[in-house]
């Protein structure tokens, strides 16, 4: 299989091949400006080769829902479901990642993820696309009710916070490459929980008492003392 994860410099400078981000973002909506100079994927629709923001809704309930504008964000293309995706390397550029794809057609967006964030944001694909994603890539692909697929091109003056409730409580599924269609939880677990390194103490454990210390002190002291009577003696 063969799987794109592309880098998104800062600087501009995107990897060589059919597709070459260019990212700029901000911390609070991940926006993040890229350039594909392919034609690309995302669910329930294609967008020609160009220059999109990609940004997280600005949502106080859910911070799982992405945006996609054009260049100067006068235009929304759509409104996208994902689900968390983990990375245990923390990325220190944005990373795209795409799903396989057949000969000449446009790589479907995998995932999406911000400088700096073990998170990122998987998309969810309609059902029907997301079973012939997850047969092509050999990998697990969310999916929701392919009837929810037009919600995504919704303008975005109408996508307010009930709309928002409405499209997380759509039923999401996983599909596999085998058919099956599964729970979320099943095929995207939670990472494992890091616990944290012990720390060293602050002060190293005695390992002696100190009475023997006090008992060498007094025997020579007693011993100074016997010397010193014996001499006297021997002066008087």
């Amino acid at each position: 299989m063969k799987k794109l994860s592309l880098l998104a410099m800062l600087a501009g400078v995107g990897l060589l091949g059919a597709i070459v981000p260019h990212a700029k973002a901000d911390e609070w909506n991940k926006k993040t400006t890229v350039t594909f100079n392919d034609p690309v994927e995302l669910p329930g629709m294609a967008l020609p080769a160009g220059t999109y923001v990609f940004k997280l809704m600005d949502s106080m309930t859910d911070r799982n829902i992405v945006q996609v504008f054009n260049k100067d964000e006068t235009h929304i293309y759509g409104t996208f479901l994902a689900i968390p995706d983990y990375r245990m390397k923390t990325p220190r550029k944005t990373i795209i990642t795409f799903e396989e794809r057949p000969a000449n057609s446009p790589e479907a967006v995998k995932a999406w993820f911000y400088p700096g964030d073990n998170y990122g944001n998987e998309f969810v694909y309609p059902k029907k696309r997301a079973v012939q994603l997850a047969k092509q890539s050999n990998q697990p692909v969310p999916s929701m009710p392919s009837e929810m697929a037009s919600n995504t091109t919704k303008p975005v003056k109408k996508m307010t916070e009930p709309s928002v409730m409405a499209m997380k409580k759509a039923p999401l599924k996983v599909q596999k490459p085998t058919g099956e269609e599964a729970q979320i939880a099943e095929a995207f677990p939670p990472p494992p929980v890091q616990t944290a390194a012990a720390k060293p103490p602050k002060r190293l454990p005695k390992t002696a008492s100190m009475l023997p210390l006090i008992g060498l002190i007094g025997f020579l002291s007693l011993a100074g003392a016997l010397s010193l009577r014996a001499v006297a003696k021997r002066i008087v």
